[in-house]
């Protein structure tokens, strides 16, 4: 089971990561994607977080957690069909496919056996999480005020 999920947030992560690095910075991104992605990141770490400080039993919260999660990502698709080519859209329905997925094994990995391997996930999440809000929310926009 663990090697099942390590391979899928690593998927995830290197899917993301590619979203970002290329898809992203090649168009750049508007104000609400600026202040929405940041939202769907700690929407889904809130889920991570959730399952460090409560016990296993109390899945109706987490269920609650990451249902919304799974909705709150589906929200900048009206931005995305006017803003991204073909193929960032196709990527982007791997990550809706993936999204449910990294929770779901999540749930089944909530148990002291996992929660190192939890706490690494939700520490790389939480770095990406710091890296959207400073790169499109402070730094990016500085730069651009500064070339203009």
């Amino acid at each position: 089971m663990q090697i099942v999920v390590i391979l899928t947030w690593i998927l995830q992560g290197v899917i993301m990561f590619f979203d970002e690095f290329y898809f992203h910075r090649k168009r750049g991104l508007g104000k609400w994607e600026s202040l929405g992605h940041p939202i769907d990141t700690f929407m889904f770490l809130l889920c991570f977080i959730y399952t460090l400080i409560y016990p296993a039993d109390k899945i109706i919260p987490f269920c609650i957690l990451a249902v919304a999660s799974c909705l709150i990502i589906t929200k900048d698709e009206f931005v995305h069909k006017h803003e991204c080519e073909t193929n960032e859209q196709w990527l982007h329905s791997v990550l809706f496919i993936l999204h449910p997925i990294s929770l779901m094994l999540l749930f089944f990995a909530w148990s002291e056996d996992f929660v190192q391997l939890i706490k690494v996930q939700a520490a790389i999440i939480s770095l990406f999480l710091i890296y959207q809000v400073i790169y499109w929310n402070y730094w990016r926009q500085h730069a651009i005020k500064k070339a203009t």
